[in-house]
């Protein structure tokens, strides 16, 4: 069961809906319009290694004390 985004053109309010079905019509929870339209919805991934770069690391993916990945400390 998917929770969907949702915009009401008429209100602008943007809520979450969990639908059932496909065909199922989603109504505004601020005015009850019908006509809410679904949002792309935003997901966030964290892929194995850019999560140093992402914090301030280095491209080479070693300790911070070298940056370069291939010293005796970095193991």
């Amino acid at each position: 069961m998917p929770i969907y985004e949702y915009t009401c053109p008429q209100c602008g309010k943007e809520f979450e809906e969990l639908v059932m079905k496909q065909n199922e019509p989603v109504r505004c929870p601020e005015c009850g319009s019908d006509k809410a339209h679904k949002l792309m919805s935003r997901c966030r991934a964290q892929i194995a290694g850019e999560a140093g770069l992402a914090a301030g690391g280095s491209a080479g993916g070693g300790c911070s004390s070298c940056g370069g990945g291939s010293c005796a400390t970095c193991g």
